[in-house]
């Protein structure tokens, strides 16, 4: 009995006793230090990463921000303006366009991007034939 005792008694002093305090642990490095910086050279997968952020971004600061916009936005973030596209941001008749498409010729790809009451969209598409990214009607980027 006095053993069983003991043996209760003792039981929670092993919660009790100290141990050495845990290594202090480093919170890891945020991705986009690890990342290869943006550049002519990033590859297909990083440059749609970084059209996104971009358009993204765009969009969060005006829902529906119009080519120029957008187009001013990726030229900011590093794109080349010579290689993009964009459609008209109003129809024939002058109204607003249902949705707006841009896109950036990247090597043998394309960033494409639309902008809609739906929201934002992107992909990620094969040169087209012509050697553009956009299908029909574009507007000159020439500001």
């Amino acid at each position: 009995m006095l053993a069983a005792i003991l043996l209760a008694l003792s039981v929670p002093l092993v919660g009790c006793t100290s141990s050495p305090d845990p290594e202090p642990s480093t919170p890891p490095s945020a991705a986009s230090t690890d990342a290869p910086p943006f550049s002519s050279e990033s590859s297909t997968t990083d440059a749609a990463a970084h059209f996104d952020e971009v358009a993204r971004a765009t969009v969060a600061a005006n829902a529906r921000p119009g080519g120029r916009a957008l187009v001013d936005a990726l030229v900011a973030a590093g794109f080349d303006k010579s290689t993009m596209q964009v459609t008209a941001d109003t129809t024939s008749i002058g109204r607003d366009a249902d949705s707006v498409q841009f896109s950036v010729l990247w090597g043998e790809d394309c960033l494409i991007g639309q902008v809609s009451d739906a929201g934002y969209s992107s992909q990620t598409a094969p040169v087209l034939g012509t050697g553009a990214c956009l299908v029909g009607s574009t507007r000159a980027i020439d500001w």
